[in-house]
């Protein structure tokens, strides 16, 4: 989530940055999600259900998805800058 937070302040006027939390409770989440991000630029929530729509099993992992729905590309385990920044990059010319 660092490198996420990081990155999204940069590109947050272009691509909405949705972090969900699962497989706990939103209210143990609630707790936590300053620690995790700056929910100026990140919106966040709690959903057990699009854990199992998107077969998450495990985090990090993090998708871009287009603005179409579609996944255009999936980062199991920790992403750093230089690799997210080229993928969002990419994101933005398919849109």
């Amino acid at each position: 989530m660092p490198v996420i937070d990081a990155v999204a302040s940069d590109y947050s006027q272009d691509i909405t940055f949705l972090a969900v939390a699962g497989k706990s409770s939103p209210e143990k989440s609630a707790q936590r999600v300053d620690d995790w991000f700056d929910q100026d630029h990140l919106i966040w929530g709690y959903s057990d259900e699009l854990w199992e729509l998107y077969e998450v099993h495990f985090q990090p992992v993090s998708f871009l998805i287009s603005s179409d729905g579609v996944v255009v590309e999936k980062f199991f385990g920790p992403v750093g800058d230089k690799k997210l920044r080229s993928a969002l990059d990419r994101l933005l010319k398919i849109g």
